[in-house]
């Protein structure tokens, strides 16, 4: 159980977790070793995954899940429950030791880990927008033995997702289940966003005019930005739109995660000039002020992490890396390879005075006097504000 305190001071309720039902138990199945990874003869050597994470969109899918939908179909002997498991959102399928089997089909409960974008506390409502990231999917009222085996299937926008882990080590990891779950979670719910990201050219074009799935903006006015991107429209309409919705409330709201970071917080008064430039309409201030507090903002964090200043490439890795800890590895909503790319070729773009790239705000052209004046928009502006808030979340 778990419980917090409202913002008026009250305390809530305590919260408790518990399985929507019971699983379906069957008394004797056989010993699961895996599913054959090739066609073979009798006699011949055959490769047998014990461990996979699979979509539907990949080959293969539809053939394994049809055979555990079969073995399944089998153990329930003519089940109702168990004659079309495609019909539910999560099939978990644990295989005991002991020759026993446990399925739950939508009874258990099921967590997402995330990290979010605001304070929340338990049994708060946590809106899609309000996760910046999704790290791992769990069962947390289901009771998992070392020696356990695992199946589980899911149904999520419009695709599915199979997990298993045979565990032939006989010491199961649900931690890494849990991660696997996660990822494939996340590759089905926002498939959308790594076809657009999974083509290079694509995003460097976007990348090229500014833009990123910066987490903030990633699951409301990106969508905006990546239609018309798509669609081969120009962006200055749907700039405007996002523009306005940073007003001071939610600016506010940036700032106070910002500051509740060190080496966010040592800047405390340069950033808030920079985003009272912002509100205020003056985009050359808020630019000339913030675009070169990124670096400093690095630098005091990698000081306080090795003990020395980096230069700006050491100092970016670091963020990249510090990014990685925190979701255990690239891949997840952080976007941290692609983010890697963006700060390396727009905001950190290497310096070249005989070749200006017109319209950019990039680190060494402001710092070098050399971006053009009418580079000073506030759709740049915002987009410096959201690289520093990118940087909040990984660091």
């Amino acid at each position: 159980m778990t419980s917090g305190v409202r913002e008026d001071g009250h305390p809530l309720p305590e919260v408790s977790i518990e399985n929507v039902g019971e699983p379906i138990r069957f008394a004797r199945v056989e010993e699961l070793s895996g599913f054959a990874a090739e066609t073979a003869g009798k006699g011949q050597e055959v490769k047998i995954f014990t461990r996979l994470a699979i979509t539907s969109d990949e080959p293969g899918f539809h053939r394994l899940a049809e055979s555990i939908a079969g073995m399944i179909r089998a153990w329930g002997a003519g089940s109702p429950a168990t004659a079309d498991i495609s019909a539910f959102k999560f099939v978990l399928l644990v295989l005991k030791p002991d020759q026993t089997a446990e399925l739950w089909l939508d009874t258990a409960a099921v967590a997402l880990k995330c990290i979010v974008s605001r304070d929340v506390v338990a049994g708060a409502a946590v809106f899609q927008h309000e996760i910046a990231d999704l790290l791992a999917l769990e069962f947390p009222c289901v009771a998992f033995g070392s020696q356990d085996k695992v199946i589980c299937l899911m149904r999520e926008a419009w695709g599915f997702g199979l997990v298993f882990d045979m565990n032939p080590s006989g010491e199961l990891d649900m931690e890494a289940l849990g991660r696997e779950l996660g990822r494939l979670y996340r590759q089905l719910s926002f498939r959308h966003l790594y076809q657009a990201v999974g083509n290079a050219d694509s995003m460097d074009r976007l990348m090229a005019q500014g833009w990123f799935p910066f987490a903030e903006i990633l699951h409301r006015e990106f969508t905006d930005i990546l239609a018309h991107h798509a669609g081969g429209l120009g962006l200055d309409e749907v700039e405007s739109s996002i523009v306005a919705q940073f007003d001071r409330a939610r600016l506010d709201h940036m700032l106070s995660r910002w500051l509740a970071k060190p080496h966010f917080a040592v800047k405390e008064a340069l950033l808030k000039e920079g985003v009272d430039a912002f509100l205020q309409g003056r985009p050359i201030t808020a630019i000339k002020v913030l675009v070169t507090e990124i670096e400093g903002i690095l630098n005091v964090a990698y000081r306080a992490h090795t003990g020395k200043a980096g230069k700006t490439k050491a100092l970016l890795a670091f963020a990249i890396e510090s990014a990685e800890k925190r979701t255990g590895g690239p891949g997840t909503l952080f976007l941290t390879t692609e983010f890697n790319r963006y700060l390396l070729n727009y905001m950190f773009a290497s310096y070249d005075p005989d070749n200006l790239t017109e319209g950019t705000v990039s680190r060494h052209l402001v710092g070098h006097g050399d971006a053009g004046s009418e580079s000073y928009t506030l759709v740049k502006a915002l987009q410096v504000i959201l690289t520093l808030d990118q940087l909040a979340f990984y660091t």
